[in-house]
């Protein structure tokens, strides 16, 4: 019933396609995926980029590469980083738009922004002047039970953000990350009490975002919400929108040693470690 309504859903907007009403990049995928934490948007967008030639962006990625790189923006991130303070929306909105500008006609996934109503619109703005709206927004709905009951299980490589589970996506070898061979952490905040706490704040940020981008007018973008308890049930239905909506979309023909910034940071950040112990850890 999912995939059905799906097609139907899909069909109608490709109609649009073709009457002119979307824009001219609506087959270019620019995609933002929201969910709760711990609904598994770092596994879905892996599987996606793993099959597919897109380009996977995350801002804490993109934020300690300027800082890396010495960037006029990365060196006042450095400073609010290291005094401890939140870096401005304005500051990573630049950091990130400096990153998309250059990417042109490249398919792409955003990993951790916006998150808030103001930074929705922000980037919206800035996007559209650009001329290269979002193509995809996918809500991940899952059931806050599972989630809850799913932290327990939860073990992260802290210096990349990669996240496993022992119930699903384990690592290869049971408390090391696949591609470093490091150690996985807990995160100080999964137990149940904190998460409900952010369960709270995500309803209250997001709301307002998917409200947002579901009243504006018809620019080509497709909002779609997935359902499932896990990620192999909702892994299916992504794999169909993305597929229908995208046609043109090439899949990888042989393994990508590198599928995200992430790799080639994380050995910058171990030798700039080395040289300038007040180097700050995002």
């Amino acid at each position: 019933m999912v995939i059905q309504a799906l097609r139907l859903f899909l069909n109608a907007t490709r109609a649009k396609d073709e009457s002119g009403k979307a824009g001219r990049d609506g087959k270019v995928l620019r995609m933002v995926m929201f969910g709760k934490p711990g609904a598994g948007k770092g596994t879905l967008s892996s599987r996606l980029v793993k099959k597919c030639d897109i380009m996977s962006l995350s801002t804490g990625d993109i934020l300690r590469q300027n800082i890396l790189e010495r960037t006029e923006v990365g060196v006042m991130a450095e400073e609010l980083v290291k005094r401890g303070e939140l870096v401005s929306d304005d500051i990573m909105l630049k950091i990130l738009t400096n990153k998309l500008d250059t990417l042109h006609n490249q398919p792409w996934i955003l990993d951790g922004f916006p998150r808030t109503l103001g930074q929705g619109k922000m980037l919206n703005e800035h996007l559209e002047t650009k001329s290269i709206p979002l193509t995809l927004i996918v809500n991940l709905d899952v059931p806050d039970e599972v989630i809850l009951a799913r932290i327990s299980d939860r073990y992260v490589h802290l210096p990349s953000g990669r996240v496993y589970n022992m119930s699903y996506n384990k690592p290869r070898v049971p408390g090391f990350d696949d591609i470093t061979g490091e150690p996985l952490a807990k995160r100080p905040d999964d137990n149940p009490e904190t998460f409900a706490l952010r369960l709270n704040k995500f309803y209250e940020a997001t709301s307002p975002l998917l409200e947002y981008y579901a009243s504006q007018p018809s620019t080509g973008t497709k909002l779609i919400t997935l359902k499932g308890s896990t990620s192999d049930e909702i892994w299916p239905q992504l794999d169909y929108v993305v597929r229908q909506a995208f046609p043109g979309l090439p899949e990888r023909t042989e393994p990508k040693k590198r599928h995200s910034l992430a790799d080639a940071i994380i050995s910058g950040e171990e030798r700039q470690k080395r040289t300038d112990p007040t180097f700050p850890v995002l």
